[in-house]
């Protein structure tokens, strides 16, 4: 699966380009990630919804990963694209997420006699003005690449990055477990999920990358910067991470969505509704 796009009409208060692609690995005959994008088709929607970008990475060891990811991104933009203009961004996402969860839960509930155990990651992000919001579950991660530096804005959900929040294990002793693919919260393991969710301003030449982890479990964040970070084309650098993780692994699918920030229009908020800053 590949796609790109890039700019809106003249007048947008945001211009971004993008690439993504999705390759099943070397090693699996069928490919559980999905992803997906809503782009405003207008300046004004851009101005009352903005674009998101979802991906979503279906758990192994679970019956119909492929049905848990595709219906948690499908229903995730759905939901973006049919909200009430101007929903804050943060309180959008959180909402979508919970809903994505449900939904997922619900097909697995009702897809047989007894349901089926069906569960996903979620990594999306909602760009407005010059703010972006990520929202996640699971260890699909988004990162923002700055002046060539790769800053993670999620953080795994998985057992031992838990334990080791906690103080119970050292980095070394999490980066090694056994359990470090074990996932800690998901996308339709429960009717309710603990979704995170985190809001940073936006600049001209950032890159937003979402990956599932058959990228980032290969290929380390500043190869990714090093890759993504310099203005280069998004298409040929998106093909050059998933052939990296394919050259390195390839035992997992692998997914990769890159988002160029090219303008932004600074903005304040008052009373809920936005104005230009200066």
């Amino acid at each position: 699966m590949s796609n790109s796009n890039s700019s809106l009409p003249q007048g947008s208060t945001l211009d971004v380009e993008f690439a993504q692609r999705s390759d099943p690995g070397r090693q699996r005959d069928h490919n559980e990630d999905f992803l997906g994008h809503f782009q405003p088709a207008t300046p004004a929607q851009a101005r009352t919804h903005g674009w998101a970008f979802a991906l979503a990475d279906g758990v192994g060891g679970h019956e119909q990963g492929e049905v848990a990811s595709r219906a948690a991104v499908e229903d995730f933009l759905a939901g973006f694209r049919t909200a009430p203009a101007s929903e804050p961004l943060g309180a959008l996402l959180m909402r979508l997420a919970q809903e994505a969860n449900q939904h997922v839960y619900e097909i697995g509930k009702s897809s047989s006699p007894g349901g089926t155990a069906m569960a996903t990651t979620l990594v999306a992000c909602g760009l407005r003005f010059d703010r972006v919001v990520v929202a996640h579950v699971g260890d699909s991660r988004c990162y923002l690449i700055r002046q060539g530096r790769a800053m993670p804005l999620t953080r795994d959900h998985t057992v031992p990055q838990e334990q080791l929040r906690l103080g119970l294990m050292s980095a070394k002793e999490a980066r090694d477990a056994p359990t470090r693919h074990l996932l800690s919260r998901s996308l339709g393991s429960d009717l309710f999920v603990n979704v995170e969710t985190g809001e940073h301003q936006l600049l001209a030449g950032d890159v937003l990358v979402l990956c599932c982890d058959g990228l980032h479990n290969s290929v380390e964040g500043s190869e990714i910067a090093a890759l993504t970070g310099h203005g280069g084309n998004l298409n040929a650098a998106a093909e050059r991470l998933v052939a990296l993780a394919n050259d390195r692994d390839g035992s997992d699918n692998i997914s990769v969505q890159l988002i160029r920030v090219r303008s932004v229009e600074r903005v304040g908020m008052y009373r809920g509704r936005p104005y230009k800053l200066r």
